[in-house]
């Protein structure tokens, strides 16, 4: 009998040893792994019907891939989020189409990685889904895509002040089913800073705004918008660091269309297929920081990413390649450095991780997921 009782606590001390050294070995692979001088904030918005319940920050390491879970800060459906230019406020949306519709307004301390809540204002809309901020700081837009456009001015502290503007549109297109109104997906300020062009869903327009930076407010453009083909539901506008031209990733026709940019107008000189599946579920875009390379996703079937190589003489695409992706992958981002593509897969629940390679632009899976509930947006900050 005692002999038993020996062997026991024997083996138990034995696994309780092996587990510590399994945990101590874990610890110290992440510290070897994570350099915090290559380090990121990023900021991921989430949908808050599911376990999620707010902004989640983390660490990401831009040499190796790995991440690290830093706060969480709880705020209803930000399903879209951005950054002031000077990194310490963040705002975000709350996606609700009710008249719990806000725009909200967080103050960030990089010292620890926590977001604070500041205040919130309605927007005078419903559903809000994409949130910008001017380049001087001095009013936030978010777009709602229930049909409207709401100004709101930042007082000192970063805080939002009620809206000062709000634009309503009108009018439907040609598909009865998903543009029966106006459907307002992104406003997305010029490279210059001088023009805000909002893209219609519902209508096939983008809509052109003034900014008046003195008065922090908006005025109708010259033209008030630009039309594209009937039925293709106009959803995320890209610009290119040249700044000579911008790309459209079209939501219904899973088209990406290009147009040469000056002086606040767009002139169309190419449209090509994103989504041959023709699912009339792409969502986001965006292109390399050396503007080599446009991404665009795709969602409800054959999820993933299309990829094209962007002609540094004149803007055109052409098709490389095609990476699949896990569930409705959502927004997406590029790391500065252009080594790394991140993915919010939302209905997989998690956050993937590729390599990209800058001669080719082709992503690979670095299978350093991160796994968060319902994941839609994803920001970068500085942690200087």
């Amino acid at each position: 009998m005692m002999k038993h009782l020996i062997y026991i606590v024997i083996l138990l001390l034995a696994c309780s040893a092996c587990h510590n050294s399994r945990k101590q070995d874990i610890t110290d692979i992440s510290m070897e792994k994570f350099e915090e001088a290559n380090s990121l904030y990023l900021l991921v918005g989430t949908y808050t019907t599911g376990e999620s319940n707010g902004i989640y920050v983390y660490k990401f390491d831009t040499l190796s891939g790995f991440s690290q879970y830093i706060s969480t800060v709880e705020v209803e459906n930000p399903s879209y989020l951005v950054a002031a230019p000077d990194e310490k406020h963040i705002y975000s949306v709350t996606e609700n189409d009710t008249e719990a519709a806000y725009a909200n307004a967080f103050a960030f301390d990089k010292k620890d990685g926590k977001l604070t809540f500041l205040n919130k204002q309605q927007t005078g809309g419903l559903a809000p889904c994409y949130i910008t901020i001017d380049k001087e700081q001095k009013f936030v837009v978010t777009a709602d895509y229930l049909g409207t456009l709401t100004v709101f001015p930042t007082d000192a502290t970063g805080r939002l002040e009620k809206a000062s503007q709000v634009f309503k549109f009108e009018g439907k297109g040609i598909d009865r089913e998903r543009q029966n109104q106006p459907h307002i997906h992104t406003a997305e300020f010029s490279p210059d800073g001088d023009y805000l062009f909002a893209t219609d869903l519902g209508t096939d327009k983008i809509y052109k705004f003034d900014v008046n930076a003195t008065e922090s407010s908006l005025k109708k453009g010259t033209p008030e918008s630009f039309a594209v083909k009937g039925g293709v539901g106009p959803r995320h506008l890209a610009f290119h660091p040249n700044g000579k031209y911008a790309y459209l990733i079209t939501e219904m026709g899973g088209t990406v269309i290009g147009f040469n940019y000056k002086d606040g107008m767009l002139e169309e000189f190419q449209t090509i297929v994103a989504d041959t599946l023709h699912a009339k579920g792409s969502a986001d875009i965006h292109i390399s920081p050396d503007g080599r390379f446009l991404y665009a996703s795709n969602r409800l079937q054959g999820d993933g990413i299309a990829i094209f190589s962007i002609d540094q003489s004149n803007g055109q695409l052409t098709k490389v390649a095609y990476q699949p992706t896990g569930i409705h992958p959502r927004n997406f981002v590029i790391t500065p450095n252009g080594k790394y593509l991140l993915v919010a897969c939302r209905d997989s629940d998690l956050i993937q991780i590729y390599s990209i390679n800058k001669a080719t632009g082709l992503l690979e899976d670095t299978s350093k997921t991160i796994e968060l509930d319902m994941p839609v947006c994803l920001k970068f900050v500085s942690t200087e």
